[in-house]
């Protein structure tokens, strides 16, 4: 076998992209609290080492695990040092690569997940996060949007494609399906041929029919455990915190179905009573899987699948959007703003 050097045609191009200032704009707490704790501030810009790239930030995804943190729940006991950042989510544009033949040069779109707390998060201009984490940005939506994707997207994948091994006559049930990860749980699992069911409140029932979802339970008005039986898989995304959905949940899987739990803290016991019950349980946890987000990214620009935003922030009201999250009654994500496009 004869090797020949690389083409210099086959070689990423790169596209000329201004080197980023010594410091950035971020939002940052110090001490764990209420929104208030939130505020602006000046920090370093980081800087990317072995296979990390620096991106610019365009836009930043909120998550509920945001808001837990900031409160001194949710990953803050592994924080290592005050003040800090928070976020995962993010979509811009690449500043700096590995080097010079890879895939992801300056000026490529990108969206991903950084790994928060270990690095800082995505509520600033300036994000570093592994290539591994991250894909190319769909091209059919704008960074505000893909910004809203990835951990909850992801999420959803694991729950309903590499968890629930979603399939044609497959029987699921989602909880709180007009969620973040709910709603794009609710369309991952009738694209793949389950028959969905999705509790929800009254509002969202014809938006989660509109998702795919086959049959809707309004779950103020209905006891989801009277109008189900023999399903195979729960994707709980509520736990024991709300009416105890959880408990509940088990008694409506087939013997031998499959319990998801997803909220951590939000059912502690579900291994012991799902056994008791004759069921399967597991929790699941996001893996910031970039060619799994790649795969994502195809339907999204193929309309298999949708992202909804309902409300965007800019980065200065991070406290304001906060608030709105821990209302718990987001249709879809919220999304900050963080730079122009």
């Amino acid at each position: 076998m004869r090797f020949r050097p690389l083409h210099p045609a086959s070689v990423p191009p790169t596209v000329a992209v201004a080197p980023p200032p010594p410091t950035m704009r971020a939002v940052v707490f110090s001490a764990p609290g209420d929104v208030s704790v939130l505020g602006e501030a000046e920090i370093a810009t980081p800087s990317p080492v072995i296979s990390e790239l620096l991106v610019r930030v365009v836009a930043a995804g909120i998550n509920p695990i945001d808001a837990k943190t900031r409160a001194g729940r949710g990953t803050f006991g592994a924080i290592d040092a005050l003040p800090s950042t928070l976020g995962f989510d993010f979509s811009g544009v690449v500043v700096r690569s590995p080097d010079e033949s890879h895939a992801l040069q300056p000026g490529t779109e990108v969206f991903g997940m950084v790994p928060f707390p270990r690095s800082g998060g995505t509520y600033a201009e300036y994000t570093v996060v592994p290539t591994l984490s991250v894909a190319r940005k769909p091209a059919s939506l704008s960074h505000v949007e893909a910004a809203g994707v990835p951990l909850a997207a992801l999420t959803a994948w694991g729950l309903v494609v590499e968890t629930a091994r979603a399939h044609e006559g497959q029987r699921v049930l989602i909880h709180a399906g007009a969620g973040g990860v709910g709603h794009f749980a609710v369309q991952l699992a009738a694209y793949f041929g389950a028959h969905v069911t999705a509790t929800g409140s009254e509002r969202n029932l014809a938006w989660l029919r509109k998702l795919g979802a086959h049959e809707v339970i309004d779950y103020a008005t209905t006891r989801f455990e009277d109008a189900l039986h023999d399903v195979d898989v729960v994707i709980d995304l509520v736990g024991n915190v709300h009416d105890e959905t959880g408990t509940r949940s088990l008694g409506v899987l087939r013997p031998g179905g499959l319990y998801i739990m997803v909220p951590t803290g939000a059912f502690p016991d579900y291994v012991a009573a799902a056994a008791t019950a004759g069921v399967r349980a597991t929790q699941h946890k996001v893996v910031p899987d970039g060619a799994a987000l790649a795969t994502i990214a195809r339907l999204l620009d193929s309309g298999g699948v949708q992202v909804y935003v309902d409300k965007v922030f800019d980065l200065v009201d991070a406290g304001a959007a906060h608030a709105e999250i821990e209302r718990g009654h987001t249709r879809g994500k919220i999304v900050l703003r963080v730079s122009d496009d």
